[in-house]
Order: C-alpha cells, then structure tokens, then sequence
C-alpha cells in the first residue's frame, strides 16, 4: 500500500446512516422513552471463527534496525508481548530487491543474488522484528509478497513490472526456498501471500509492487502450491490481497476457479481501500461462500478527517481509533471475516506535529517515530488512539474465538460479542466452560447505557472491563452488572470497552417474535410455495424462532433456501440451506448462498414475494423483531 499519492475513494455511509444501520434487529421497541433500554440480542448461533488479528512488518524495520537494540525490543514487547498488542499474526514483507524504488525505507532487500545463489546476511531489519514475533509465539506468521525480484519481472525492476511467465516456477522455488530458510533458523511461516494488490501499476515507483493480471494470478497460486506440496510444507497460500472489495468480488472467482487452483488456497485475502459500505462487505462474504474459502480483511490504513474513506491526515485521538474500530468492527459482523490485519505497525510520517492532529501526516501507522532519527538521534516512540484500539480486540480476541451477532444495539454503539470456549476458569455459582469477550463502541458523545441478553453459555460474572476512551489508555474500569442472562453497563462517551465474562453452559434460548421489514413495515411469512411479506397481525404464522443451529423456524417449517426458491420446510437439515446469519445491520444472510433475504423489487404491498439477493445494504434487506 503506497501513501505518497494517494486515490480516489467511493464514501461510506454517511454518519448518520452509518449508526442507523446499528439498530435494533430482532429486538422490541422500549415501552416509553424513559424506560430502560430494550436489550441488544447475543445470537445463540455462532457466526464465525476469528483465526488472528495482527499487522504487518514492512518498510518500518528497515528503520528500525538502525535503531538501539533495546528500543528494538521494546517495540517487539509493544507488539507481541501479552503486556502489548499481544498480536495473533504478523506480516513478514519478503522484499524484492528494491530496484528503482525513489523512496529507500521501501525498498526492501531481497536474498538471491544475480548468479542464482543466496545472501541470508540480508533483510537485517526484517529478519530480526520476524524472529522476535516466532519468540513471543504470535500464531500465524505470514510471509507477503510485494513484487518478485527484479531480474524476473518485464521490466527489471522492484515496481510496475509484471512477473514474466517464464519464471513463474523460478518464484515458486524462490519463495519456496525462503520458507525453507526460516523453518531451518526455527522461524516457521504459516501462510505466504504470493502478491499484493495485484490489481494496481505500481508504476510510479514510490514502493515495491507488481501488477499481476487475473490470468496469471492462478498460475503463480499453482506453481507456488505445487512447490511447497513437492517439499512437503504446510504452508498456505493467502489471495488475491485485491485493494478493494470491488476488484476481489468480480476478480477472484475468474481465477480460483480455474482447475487445480482451488486446493492450493487456504484463506481468501482482501483489503478495504474502496470504503465499503455494508453490501460491498455483504459480497465479499457472499463471494467467500461461493468458492467455499473464509475471507480475511488483511490491510487497510489511512482513513481519516471524519470518515472511514481515504484521506490524508495524521490523528493520534480517539476520534480518529473510533473510525478504526468501526472498520474492524464491520469486517468481522458483516463480511464476516476470520482475522483483520492492520498495515504498518510503525511508521514516521506524523507530519508537522507527533501529539496533534494535522494535514501533512498520514495515518497509516500504530506508534509513530521521527522522521530525521538518523540525523537527530532521536529514538522516541509516539503511540496514537489506535494502537489502544487494535488491542481492545487483539489481546482478548484470541484466535479460536467464535464470533456470535449482536442485534438490537442502541442508536451510534456497535457490539461484538466472542465465545472463547477453550478459556476455562473457576467461578462462584458453578464451573464455567468458557468465556465471552464483549467489544462495544460508543461513537455518542454522551455516556449511553447498553443491555446486553446472551442466549446461550450465560455470563457468570464479569471478570474484566478495560477501556479506551480520550483519557484512558487500556484502563480497568467499573464491571457491568450481571442477571441471569443479561449484562447491564453504561458505556462512556467516545469510547471502546472490552468486557470479559466467566460463562457457564445453562442451554440456551430462542430468539421468537415476527420479522418486519423495515422499509415495508409488513411481516415475513412462508409456507411450501413461498416466502412473502403481509400486514402484521400476530397470527401464528408471523412467528419465527431462531436457535443455535442458525434456523428460523415457524408454523410452516424451516425457512429454507434452494429449488424451486425460499420456502417454508418441514423436514430439518440444518445445513447452509437452512441456517441464517443475523447480521447487527438488519440483514438475514444464508449461509450456503451467503446472500440476503431481500423483497423483491422494493416492493411493501401484501404478498409480495421474498427470496434471496446479493447483499446491498438495501431498505428492503433489513428487518427488525416485533
């Protein structure tokens, strides 16, 4: 990802649109406006399993290894220590010789030498933050690629040349090769990323890159499996790393469809540099589903100004850590992802001042770090918001945790809610079998008070409460309160907070009630012909009831997706057919399809049909409970 010229970028949703989508799916209004507030919904069926949440090595340490080896240190504790970020991933930048790059901290060196032998002396800064990362035991050490060595590209250099077909297995063997280093030096890498945002030029020369045509994209994922799989490696391949969501919905499936590619790939990569709004993020679940891969959101940086769209600024505040957590935030409850991965982990471009927000830096980085250090001496480090941020989720987050939905949050607050079942501990009341970590963002600029039902492995007592606010930096603060199934806090203006809570497995309980279009105001019904909306009325076939396995079952049977359409089914399969995704934005995914319960044609009269659409964060594809 270069910075120094920055792109177009489509808007989000607007503010006021974008907390709107937050409200309340599958919950009841309150009785008047001073009564408590109706409780956010925990779906008792899990969504996804988050694999890692992390960021990335490049350009930074080639810095950094100039730096005193106890600042070094220090900033491998900040990172990776579980006294820091405790990242679950860490983005190794195989560099590829940077030749012809105009900006030197970009050109990362690379290891063959042009007779065909290798220099491992090479990379110091890169070698040395990827070792430290294996020694704190980060889980899923990742090796990316921005272009191949430059005598292998059309154009001989580190940017804007494509990989010349003809040695494609020589990249195959080189990357292989690296691998095998590592592993030797005890370094272990679990995935490679054989290109990154193959759908630019990168001919402007300012970092590393290499265009890579969707044709070819399928080729070096083969011959690169291929390789690893003849040496017996287990390493994966992530791809395509597309720059946004757009390129990787109508690019991916051209070339992981193409014969023998599919086996080689073990985790979809995509970034978010196009600001999507929540039906692109809905497509890029729906694409993942279709080919059968899970999606990972493996970079994004330099929002600001106010909007979670390209912009160039420099703010170390809250505001600007809120913005984060909100893309965070959409990446794992609407396209669902499995890990998020932030850019650089460090950078130097704080513009005219490291502790106030300005217009000549750029917010691409976690902890900044002068500029002029060669010249000045100056080794300071300068935390912004976000580092705080990114660790509300990555040292509770852990990979293993099962995502669950939150619906029903209050008007400009966002809820995510983990099921860590493998964290057993001792609790008053009884044995629990796990933990639940809650993450909430209160974008107000009043404290708001958030109830909060659990439907399944109910919370026992709380067990931590640490948040980031204007003033606070990770601070344990006062534990919500806890009846029965229900969590009861009030959350500070401006802020992320974290909860942590001991459960225990007492069953769990359905979600009932009718669902209500939101733009129609008429219910869902079904039966064996069909699915259609029709004015509510509280009859008993505008009841539905939602369970741990995902299914929506009413009078009729489960609502079901296939042939001849949606429909209403007696028999219980409980595979993607039937089971749902309810989504904090009043979207009901499929899960086999990955697509949207959507009324036709927009339309709100009785009877009108309901079937399944691509995701486009439509009026007609939310619904709330009655």
């Amino acid at each position: 990802m270069h910075v120094s010229h920055p792109r177009k970028r489509s808007l989000l949703l607007t503010a006021s649109a974008a907390l709107a989508v937050t409200g309340a799916l599958l919950t009841s209004p309150s009785a008047n406006a001073e009564a408590a507030p109706a409780a956010a919904e925990v779906s008792p069926h899990a969504a996804q399993t988050i694999d890692n949440i992390g960021a990335s090595g490049a350009w930074w340490v080639n810095d950094l290894q100039h730096f005193d080896p106890k600042v070094q240190a220090r900033v491998a504790r900040l990172l990776f220590s579980e006294q820091g970020l405790d990242l679950s991933s860490y983005r190794y930048n195989i560099g590829g010789g940077g030749v012809a790059v105009t900006t030197p901290a970009r050109a990362a060196e690379d290891f063959l030498a042009s007779d065909g032998s290798y220099d491992w002396s090479k990379d110091n800064g890169g070698r040395t933050f990827l070792k430290y990362a294996a020694q704190y035991g980060v889980k899923d050490l990742i090796g990316f690629v921005n272009s191949a060595p430059a005598q292998w590209t059309t154009n001989a250099k580190s940017c804007g040349g494509r990989l010349e077909p003809e040695h494609e297995t020589d990249f195959a063997k080189y990357i292989a090769d690296v691998t095998d280093h590592f592993a030797r030096q005890g370094v272990r890498l679990d995935y490679i990323s054989p290109f990154n945002e193959p759908d630019n030029s990168f001919a402007d020369c300012g970092q590393e890159g290499m265009p890579v045509p969707v044709d070819q994209r399928d080729d070096i994922v083969r011959a690169l499996g291929a390789e690893q799989r003849a040496r017996h490696r287990k390493t994966g391949i992530i791809a395509d790393e597309s720059s946004r969501t757009t390129q990787f919905t109508s690019e991916v499936p051209q070339w992981i469809t193409q014969p023998g590619t599919a086996q080689y790939v073990s985790r979809l990569a995509h970034h978010t540099y196009d600001n999507p709004d929540d039906g692109r993020l809905g497509s890029v679940y729906e694409t993942a589903k279709s080919v059968g891969k899970s999606p990972w959101a493996t970079e994004i940086c330099c929002f600001g100004k106010g909007s979670t769209g390209w912009n160039q600024e420099y703010d170390p505040t809250i505001d600007n850590a809120l913005l984060m957590s909100r893309i965070i935030y959409k990446d794992f409850a609407t396209s669902h992802d499995s890990a998020f991965q932030w850019w650089v982990a460090l950078a130097s471009g704080y513009g005219s001042d490291p502790a106030t927000r300005n217009d000549q830096g750029w917010n691409d980085g976690l902890i900044y770090y002068d500029p002029d250090y060669a010249t000045n001496g100056d080794q300071r480090l300068y935390f912004t918001k976000r580092y705080y941020a990114l660790g509300q989720y990555s040292r509770f987050v852990r990979p293993g945790a099962v995502a669950h939905d939150v619906t029903g949050a209050p008007d400009g607050v966002e809820v995510s809610s983990y099921d860590l079942p493998q964290a057993r501990t001792d609790s008053p009341g009884g044995t629990p079998t796990g933990q639940w970590v809650v993450v909430v963002n209160n974008h107000n600029t009043t404290d708001t008070a958030l109830n909060l039902h659990f439907n399944s492995k109910t919370p026992v007592r709380a067990s931590q409460a640490v948040r980031t606010s204007a003033d606070e930096n990770w601070a344990q603060v006062a534990k919500p309160a806890v009846s029965g199934h229900t969590v009861s806090a009030t959350l500070a203006a401006r802020s992320i907070t974290t909860y942590v809570f001991d459960q225990k497995d007492q069953g769990s309980t359905a979600l009932t009630g009718a669902l209500t279009g939101t733009q129609s105001g008429k219910c869902l019904t079904a039966d064996a012909s069909g699915a259609a909306i029709a004015s509510c009325t509280g009859a008993a076939g505008q009841s539905w009831s939602y369970d741990t396995q995902g299914t929506l079952k009413g009078v009729n049977g489960y609502l079901t997706a296939g042939s001849p359409g949606l429909r209403a089914t007696a028999a219980a399969t409980h595979d993607g057919t039937q089971q749902w995704l309810l989504n904090g934005n009043g979207q009901i995914v499929n899960e086999a399809s990955g697509k949207c319960l959507d009324v036709g044609g927009q339309a709100t009269a009785d009877g009108s049909k309901v079937n399944l659409y691509g995701c486009n964060g439509g009026a007609n594809e939310a619904w709330t409970r009655q």
